[in-house]
């Protein structure tokens, strides 16, 4: 039997859609996982690469749209629980299996995701300093659910119809369960490669902080506790590690500029950080 069906969107992922799909399959059973990749708006050979992968279906639309592809491949696959992974993110065979066990330990609606890890080797070293401050922030607490990986069950995935057309999915989906109907698998993890330089970090930072704030209060059934609390408690966890003082101002940096960017206006539109393709490509 088919433990979990696992939606994948990619455009123009190239050799990197396979080489996560070799590192997701690594230890599977054959049929364990049904696994849809929906190729959107592709000008490269984004398919052709993931049917390079046995057992994998590749739906194709034309338009480059996230929301599109997660509705196409809502559509194909067939079972539950149901996972929803980036294309750019590394996650293993064991840790798919324990996403599955938890999500069927109850017919009570319930979403869930590994504990994300951010891959710093790569990067600039005020980049590492962010991220070095942001490992103790509330986001990485209990219940985050998304930044590449979430899943749901059955009763779970009833809480909406055809996923709206937002660009912040992940918090969409998190924001449609309250705390205690989601949850963080401890021990278990996927990683996430951070970006190249904080040029780029804040790019991507204002990115989400507009999809974030365009999600209508209507779809949240989780209320947000005061921002003011959650950041005085992060303040509080660098005072009292004198080895993260000096990266502080790093954090402060890229979070204030992230923040600033996405209240300048413009159109809120989907981008990604192309510095792990290009290397993946060299």
């Amino acid at each position: 039997m088919t433990r979990m069906s696992i939606v994948i969107p990619a455009h123009d992922e190239g050799p990197l859609v396979r080489i996560g799909l070799e590192h997701m399959l690594a230890d599977a059973e054959p049929g364990e996982f049904e696994v849809v990749v929906v190729a959107n708006g592709c000008s490269d050979d984004t398919a052709d690469q993931a049917r390079r992968v046995g057992g994998v279906t590749v739906v194709e639309i034309d338009r480059a749209s996230k929301i599109l592809a997660l509705n196409a491949g809502d559509a194909a696959a067939r079972g539950f629980p149901r996972a929803y992974v980036d294309s750019d993110v590394r996650i293993s065979t064991a840790t798919l299996r324990a996403l599955a066990a938890a999500l069927d330990e109850t017919t009570e609606p319930r979403a869930a995701a590994p504990r994300l890890r951010v891959d710093t080797a790569r990067t600039s070293r005020p980049v590492r300093a962010y991220y070095r401050v942001w490992a103790l922030s509330d986001y990485r607490g209990d219940g985050h659910i998304g930044s590449g990986v979430y899943a749901v069950n059955a009763a779970g995935r009833a809480r909406w119809d055809a996923f709206p057309d937002v660009i912040a999915d992940d918090r969409f989906v998190q924001q449609r369960f309250r705390p205690a109907e989601r949850r963080s698998l401890d021990g278990e993890e996927f990683v996430v490669a951070a970006s190249k330089d904080m040029r780029t970090h804040i790019r991507r930072g204002i990115r989400i902080e507009r999809g974030n704030r365009e999600l209508p209060a209507a779809v949240q059934l989780a209320a947000h506790e005061p921002a003011r609390r959650r950041y005085l408690r992060l303040l509080g966890r660098v005072a009292v590690r004198p080895a993260l003082w000096v990266c502080l101002p790093f954090y402060l940096y890229g979070f204030a500029a992230a923040k600033v960017g996405a209240r300048s206006g413009g159109a809120v539109t989907w981008s990604r950080d192309d510095s792990l393709r290009e290397t993946v490509r060299a």
